[in-house]
């Protein structure tokens, strides 16, 4: 049996499978085919649906609703308030059920407070959307986005840090505080070391 903290206002419906260590505080909801990994973190009032999945160490935020087709992996940041949806052309009088858009967020990627992620997306490891963003195309492993809707500024390394380096072209960089290397080909970053 998972050892994990649950306030005593948050409802875990049965069947929810979540990790040791992780916590869910007050007045969240996880539904009964939700799947969060170990040393979690749901803040107040999080909803998290049936068919999505968390993956470890993913901080939650207040505020913040997963809904179905929602793919949570390792080490992501949810800030508070942050929105993502699952059906690109809602209207309450048509059911759409069918038609939800998976929407994966690769690991260590932050998602900023108050931004808001487009269904249908892949959201790049360790990249980083700003407060506000609006997100509504794949983004790029390592992309730094800010605006409405999100455009790319920079890119930023796995530490949290914006890179010198030009958004295009060949060109190669060190972190200070990790030594990790990154070379830039075109409009790909790869980290060489980890």
């Amino acid at each position: 049996m998972a050892k994990f903290i649950q306030h005593e206002s948050a409802i875990i419906d049965e069947g929810a499978k979540i990790g040791d260590d992780s916590k869910v505080w007050h007045f969240s909801h996880v539904c009964s085919g939700a799947v969060i990994g170990e040393g979690c973190s749901l803040g107040q009032n999080v909803f998290v649906s049936n068919k999505v999945t968390i993956g470890n160490n993913v901080k939650v935020q207040n505020n913040v609703s997963v809904y179905d087709n929602v793919y949570i992996e390792d080490d992501v940041f949810c800030g508070p308030s942050m929105v993502f949806t699952n059906v690109y052309n809602p209207r309450s009088f048509i059911e759409r059920k069918n038609e939800y858009r998976d929407t994966i967020i690769k690991q260590g990627a932050t998602l900023g407070a108050n931004c808001t992620v487009v269904c249908g997306i892949e959201v790049g490891k360790y990249s980083l959307i700003g407060a506000g963003a609006v997100v509504n195309k794949d983004i790029p492993a390592f992309a730094l986005m800010v605006g409405v809707p999100a455009k790319q500024i920079a890119w930023i390394s796995k530490y949290g840090e914006q890179l010198d380096l030009p958004l295009v072209g060949y060109a190669e960089t060190v972190c200070e505080h990790t030594g990790d290397k990154y070379v830039l080909k075109n409009s790909t970053l790869s980290l060489l070391s980890n």
